[in-house]
């Protein structure tokens, strides 16, 4: 199982409207800008916004000042829900799909395995929010800036070039 580049892109898009501001502060964002901002292709990312506005996950805005906007908070908002409106279920093993066609169901070491790996992977995909992800990336960043400027200027000039 591997999230697709469509599922990345649904995430790095959320996290740009979440930015934007929640509740009655929020700001709509068009794809173009979304698209630039996050260097996405705009058709895309459109078809991505598509199912995330089909998940409830972002409501469309028309007319003059329109877009896309998240649908609820950003702290009620999980990876997880954004991951499967656009990917589908998660679903690591065949005997756990829809329709399985699995000819071990129900007794077999590897589903037990892997059942188990996909709890592990959907727990934490839910537990972390639209909110802590940003907060997670903001960390990076300041971080990455703060090691960034205890560097000496030599060292700053090598990495100019």
């Amino acid at each position: 199982m591997q999230i697709t580049r469509a599922g990345e892109y649904g995430v790095l898009g959320m996290m740009y409207l979440a930015r934007r501001g929640n509740g009655a502060s929020r700001k709509t964002a068009m794809i173009d800008e979304v698209s630039r901002a996050e260097k996405v292709p705009k058709s895309f990312l459109a078809k991505i916004f598509q199912n995330l506005a089909r998940a409830g996950l972002v409501t469309s805005v028309r007319g003059a000042g329109g877009g896309f906007v998240l649908a609820k908070p950003s702290t009620e908002i999980t990876v997880l829900e954004i991951v499967e409106a656009i990917e589908g279920k998660i679903v690591f093993q065949r005997c756990k799909q829809d329709k399985p066609d699995c000819k071990h169901i129900g007794g077999c070491a590897l589903c037990g395995l892997f059942e188990q790996a996909q709890d592990g992977l959907k727990d934490v995909l839910t537990r972390t929010t639209l909110d802590q992800l940003i907060r997670r990336q903001e960390n990076i960043e300041f971080a990455d800036n703060h090691s960034r400027s205890r560097l000496s200027v030599a060292q700053k000039n090598a990495i100019v070039g």
